[in-house]
């Protein structure tokens, strides 16, 4: 069998979903069918140190997403790469008007949200009417595809599902000698939310919920840095929400998870959440809000989590209360999340749909 060689597409390779993802699975394909390089809009970011030696990049050296295309081409152009993967949704659909001019190579886009709520600017969402261009569409959920399918018009032979990968190794290599975070005290529950700090992850919600316990021994980490950054530390002041702890980006985020008593994901919409999964490979319980995203694909009621609505800010703060209340088994949660998603079972999909491609 011949070597593909593979080029995988992301604006950068910061802490996200889509850039862990493509790391992992660049880093894991068996070289001796595979010849991975990742072309970056700028080469920086937290998961550049964790990419294998032999990884290519290449920078293109543009800072925004709209005049990247010009040289994606140039480069699908002058490399002729077997496949090119394209990891990041508002690159995905600009890439799709121009997957004809190469007819010898495969597109493969991963999209990365619902796209319906996700993509609100009319000039990207044209390019969506080329979407079926693509050879082959990786959802992270059934929500993700039926959106495509009915806002999109997509083909259903085009879409395939594949959920997230956890590496439970880099998670318990991160986790070796850890200890519990400082500002976790004793004589209280504490509750860790990881996201980034826009209206997306619904943090806002989150903190109103919180201003249902300031008199309860409860502190809430909130694990992140976005455009929202000033507006909820103001809400907080605004609420005295003393038991609300802004951390910041955490380069390893995992000893608050796994030290939590609880792990809440608020968000509004989601891809298929990562931190998600991540929270119950470290064996911590979640409660997330109902949304779309796969979270009914995750989340096993009473055995690693349970879902709620976090709009009504009363019930879910109630739910929080009981679930913090209760015993819950740390072991029976890590299995949950690996017994489903681990790292090998879903890279092997990958390799199947980068093989038959």
């Amino acid at each position: 069998m011949q070597k593909k060689s593979i080029l995988f597409i992301l604006p950068d390779l910061n802490a996200g979903g889509a850039e862990r993802i493509v790391t992992t699975i660049a880093n894991h394909l068996p070289r001796e069918f595979f010849s991975p390089s990742i072309l970056l809009l700028r080469k920086e970011g937290f998961y550049l140190d964790f990419l294998k030696e032999d990884i290519e990049i290449i920078d293109i050296k543009t800072p925004r997403i709209r005049n990247s295309l010009k040289p994606i081409l140039q480069q699908i152009r002058k490399r002729k790469p077997d496949i090119v993967f394209s990891g990041f949704g508002e690159v995905n659909a600009y890439l799709s008007l121009f997957i004809k001019l190469f007819p010898k190579i495969k597109f493969i886009a991963r999209e990365t949200n619902i796209v319906s709520q996700h993509v609100t600017r009319r000039e990207i969402r044209f390019f969506y009417k080329f979407y079926n261009n693509y050879h082959k569409i990786i959802c992270q959920s059934d929500d993700m595809m039926l959106d495509l399918i009915h806002h999109f018009n997509i083909k259903k032979d085009k879409l395939i599902k594949i959920n997230n990968p956890v590496d439970f190794n880099f998670i318990e290599e991160k986790l070796e000698n850890s200890t519990k975070p400082e500002s976790y005290k004793e004589g209280y529950k504490n509750v860790a939310a990881v996201g980034n700090l826009s209206s997306r992850k619904g943090f806002d919600n989150l903190l109103k919920v919180f201003e249902n316990l300031k008199d309860k021994n409860i502190l809430l980490h909130v694990l992140g840095d976005g455009k929202d950054k000033d507006l909820l530390r103001e809400m907080k002041g605004n609420l005295g929400l003393k038991n609300v702890i802004f951390h910041g980006v955490q380069k390893n985020p995992y000893p608050f998870l796994k030290f939590s008593d609880l792990f809440i994901l608020s968000s509004r919409y989601e891809g298929f959440p990562n931190v998600l999964l991540e929270a119950g490979a470290c064996g911590t319980y979640s409660l997330a809000n109902n949304c779309k995203g796969g979270i009914n694909e995750i989340i096993q009621p009473k055995i690693n989590g349970e879902i709620s609505d976090i709009e009504n800010h009363a019930e879910f703060a109630k739910k929080i209360l009981e679930i913090l209340d209760e015993n819950h088994n740390k072991d029976l949660i890590n299995n949950s999340i690996k017994s489903r998603f681990s790292k090998e079972m879903i890279l092997e999909k990958y390799f199947e749909v980068f093989n038959r491609i």
